[in-house]
């Protein structure tokens, strides 16, 4: 049951490793949208495919996290979607960058770099404003950041909101909500609108973009009431009412 699942509680001692990443992504899906099946993932021919027409494989981190869910866009391409398989492509800056993520109009791309493909489990980069920065250290965890925000901003919208949240109401933020164990990372938007840091509660789910006043605070409900009572926490100015 949703009411029984906490994402801070889930993730209580981090992602240590890939194998870590996909436990969470199935339990998550399972609580907050449906199971992963046995075909949610991408074929290993079309993978073969993709890799046959760039020339190069991919690390294995990130082939696992087509075979899980490749075909899951309820869980990966409502905003900043993952890319099939055949949309892969080679970014010809920052010495060559291997993009499997876009944001919805194409104005920053997610990546690895191509001297790093060697690795099972490398750092991702983002196309910010600032030029490429470092995402986070591990595709795997770049995968679980998808799921979260791609469920985040759902296409449900009486699920979800959002309001720019006072400096005071920031610092409550963490006696009010359970601070998600996950590293700290950059939006693409830019600096004034970074870290992005996560919090929760059963059926609740937050996500901070920045710590400057007035800094964006989004936030789902697996449930409506789950969002009523979120957003009457938090007295701000939300943008759906």
């Amino acid at each position: 049951m949703v009411d029984a699942f906490d994402v801070a509680q889930a993730l209580c001692g981090g992602i240590p490793d890939r194998a870590r990443a996909w436990a969470f992504v199935r339990d998550f899906a399972a609580a907050w949208a449906e199971p992963l099946a046995d075909g949610a993932g991408t074929r290993a021919e079309e993978l073969e495919r993709a890799e046959e027409a760039l020339g190069l494989a991919l690390p294995t981190a990130l082939r696992e996290a087509y075979s899980l869910l490749g075909t899951r866009h309820d869980l990966t391409g409502n905003q900043d979607p993952l890319l099939g398989p055949s949309e892969l492509f080679v970014h010809d800056e920052f010495g060559g960058v291997l993009v499997f993520r876009s944001e919805n109009q194409g104005c920053a791309f997610w990546g690895v770099r191509l001297r790093d493909l060697d690795q099972d489990d490398p750092p991702v980069f983002v196309q910010s404003r600032d030029g490429w920065v470092r995402f986070l250290e591990r595709v795997s965890l770049a995968c679980v950041e998808l799921v979260l925000s791609e469920t985040l901003l759902a296409g449900e919208g009486r699920l979800y909101n959002a309001c720019e949240l006072p400096a005071g109401l920031i610092r409550e933020l963490p006696n009010r909500f359970a601070p998600v164990e996950f590293p700290e990372y950059p939006m693409w938007t830019g600096k004034e609108e970074s870290p992005v840091c996560w919090f929760s509660a059963p059926g609740k789910l937050l996500r901070l973009d920045g710590l400057r006043d007035r800094s964006w605070l989004h936030v789902r409900g697996h449930t409506f009431a789950d969002l009523e009572s979120l957003c009457a926490t938090l007295p701000g100015r939300w943008v759906g009412g």
